[in-house]
């Protein structure tokens, strides 16, 4: 990682010098790296534009992202990839820039497989180049006094991924800030979760810091306590810890309107209460961090082991034991088939199936020839972080439309959606070949991405053992032996494990936050239906932020720290308005927060996860779409990029 934190022409330096030490080790590592984004980097240094064109059509995406070159084309590649590497490293000549226009445009939509947009290629570009200053950072116009910028003290609440994000950009700002985090370490929850098989659905060389690449990942998709170890590291690295109170829960915040401060009542492990005054507050704790039980009858009588998958017992040992798992989403879809070859039974109990796709990497391991390439051949883990933004983000934006003119019985949307469908369809019945019952269970009714599409961990494998049972009837209640089914049945049982999500509607419970006035932002709010502008500012909550807020999710692919950094961008422009000003606070219009809203309440009428009959958790009581971005990804960039004043109002202090 060290590498990556080094000004860019350093870090080019410092990889060509690695290069020039040890040639053999540059031919063996490029042998075991990824042919395709080698095939980007070459044409990047040598301007080779036919390379595109004789790669283009073996490269094939998003939905099944697959490059099938000739081997003569792939040993073509790294062969004068090697010589063009070492000339540069010999000669001491500076590497090219990033093509511009057309060429660039071409290089992406080569890299993917298909058409990329030119509205992508500035957000590309931010990406692929890394430059410093870093321009998702907080690039000042005038820098404010240092006496200036040590009154105005930032609290952020959590220090999980979005925090440490938090305090990593306001420290590189000069903006002093204090953590509020009500574990004993960071990591949010990746700290929290630790249940069997527990990891990323995200690849991870996606799913990272955008400034703060780790190449050593053991696997593509980390399990996870390597993530968690990646959080704990990003936290020293950029010297956060010390900034963090931990075991310690904030209780409230109170706007002052006249003296434009946050009164933050924290309360630690002792219950000892501490206030801080703050200028501005960032909420990073997300919205799965309270887990969700499910209401059962006579679910407090169970008289053998129960949990939620987010409260997990260390040292928990379910050799030989009977185990029910409520739920099939994401963790249940983790936990069954790791647990299921130890246990002597296990009845799965689920309400709806979930679409299940393959990955070839899921389970693979990075080869040290990877990992070497991507630490020290230069372009190359920015490329290949291109390759995989695309694959699992806005490539697949196209299929959550809903096209008035498509009728296919509620199966599907549209044309792509469909056909997304049917690859799902033939994977699922080529896995549970010659069992119908399962097939037909295991078959969601609802269209492709209605629910968060999971990466298949073996799911199917799973139901097909003998000690496995996978049962759709509906639950009456749980007894002490076990679990009680609608027609009688009970289901004998030593462990109950919930796998049944959290309380995501409830954001930002159960603090109490409030605002200019008074104002009260769960009542704002109401039970369930939290809203934001561009998820991050309420009016009439001066100076206060929150990250991964209302309608900020993900569901049909794409990277929450993809978001936070968006968000981060926007919430540190604000700052600046208001520290390089010397004016009291920003807060949103409740103009521009209506018609955001309703914009956002539009797009999602005519998505996916509005289908007809459709249950998920990303809907409130009242049928709106509250956790999910409608948005593509460029669309979100380009939001949180572009500050409009149009959209805020400055408070100034009185005079006295």
């Amino acid at each position: 990682m060290a590498t990556l934190n080094l000004e860019p022409g350093a870090r080019e330096a410092a990889g060509l010098a690695a290069l020039a030490a040890d040639p053999a080790a540059l031919r063996a590592a490029l042998a075991e790296a990824d042919a395709a984004t080698l095939m980007l980097v070459l044409v990047q240094i040598t301007g080779d534009r036919a390379l595109l064109e004789r790669a283009r059509p073996h490269i094939t995406g998003p939905m099944n992202y697959h490059e099938t070159m000739p081997e003569d084309l792939r040993a073509e590649i790294r062969q004068r990839l090697e010589v063009a590497l070492l000339d540069y490293a010999r000669s001491g000549r500076a590497l090219p820039p990033l093509p511009e226009g057309d060429f660039l445009q071409e290089m992406l939509s080569t890299a993917v497989g298909e058409h990329v947009s030119s509205d992508y290629c500035a957000m590309m570009r931010e990406d692929l180049e890394a430059t410093k200053p870093d321009p998702r950072g907080l690039i000042w116009r005038k820098r404010p006094a240092a006496a200036a910028l040590e009154s105005f003290l930032v609290v952020i609440i959590g220090a999980g991924m979005s925090g440490v994000c938090a305090a990593i950009r306001l420290s590189q700002a000069g903006i002093p800030f204090t953590i509020i985090e009500k574990n004993s370490a960071v990591g949010g929850s990746w700290y929290e979760n630790f249940y069997p098989g527990c990891g990323v659905d995200t690849p991870n060389h996606f799913y990272s810091y955008s400034f703060d690449l780790n190449h050593e990942w053991s696997h593509f998709f980390a399990k996870r306590d390597e993530l968690w170890a990646y959080f704990e590291r990003a936290t020293d690295t950029y010297g956060i810890r010390k900034h963090i109170r931990f075991e310690t829960e904030v209780a409230s915040a109170t706007y002052d309107d006249v003296t434009g401060t946050w009164d933050v009542a924290t309360r630690d492990a002792s219950g000892t209460v501490t206030h801080l005054k703050a200028r501005a507050v960032i909420s990073a704790v997300g919205v799965l961090n309270r887990p969700k039980l499910p209401e059962i009858p006579g679910r407090e009588s169970f008289a053998g082991t129960a949990l939620h998958t987010a409260q997990w017992q260390e040292g928990l040992d379910l050799s030989g034991k009977r185990v029910v798992m409520v739920g099939t989403g994401a963790s249940g879809q983790q936990v069954g088939p790791t647990i299921a070859p130890d246990v002597a039974h296990l009845t799965v109990l689920q309400r709806s199936p979930h679409w299940v796709v393959p990955n070839p990497n899921y389970f693979a391991e990075v080869s040290e020839g990877m990992k070497w390439t991507l630490a020290h051949v230069p372009f190359f883990a920015r490329w290949y972080r291109f390759q995989l933004f695309w694959a699992f983000a806005d490539g697949l934006h196209a299929s959550l439309q809903v096209d008035p003119e498509w009728e296919d019985g509620g199966r599907s949307i549209n044309q792509v959606n469909a056909r997304h469908r049917l690859f799902m369809e033939r994977y699922l019945r080529g896995k549970l070949a010659g069992r119908d019952d399962l097939i037909a269970k295991c078959t969601p009714g609802y269209p492709p991405y209605g629910k968060r599409i999971l990466v298949d961990n073996n799911w199917y494998e799973m139901l097909l053992r003998p000690n496995v049972d996978l049962v759709t009837a509906k639950i009456a209640r749980i007894a002490p032996e076990g679990v009680v089914m609608e027609d009688g049945a009970l289901i004998e049982a030593d462990v109950i494990i919930y796998a049944t999500g959290f309380q995501a509607s409830k954001m930002l419970s159960p603090m109490t936050i409030t605002g200019s006035g008074g104002r009260d932002l769960h009542e704002v709010w109401g039970p369930d239906d939290a809203t934001a502008y561009i998820g991050t500012m309420v009016p009439g909550f001066p100076n206060f932020f929150t990250l991964m807020g209302p309608n900020t999710g993900l569901a049909h692919g794409g990277n929450v720290i993809f978001i936070t950094e968006c968000q981060m961008r926007l919430i540190l422009t604000a700052l600046r308005e208001v520290l390089e000003t010397g004016a009291k606070a920003i807060d949103v219009q409740s103009a521009a927060h209506d018609a955001y809203v309703a914009e956002v309440d539009h797009l999602h009428a005519n998505m996916v996860w509005t289908h007809k009959g459709l249950t998920n958790w990303y809907r409130n009581d009242a049928g709106r779409i509250f956790a999910l971005l409608p948005y593509r990804l460029v669309d979100y960039w380009k939001m949180t990029k572009t500050f409009k004043p149009e959209d805020f109002t400055m408070a100034d202090f009185a005079l006295t």
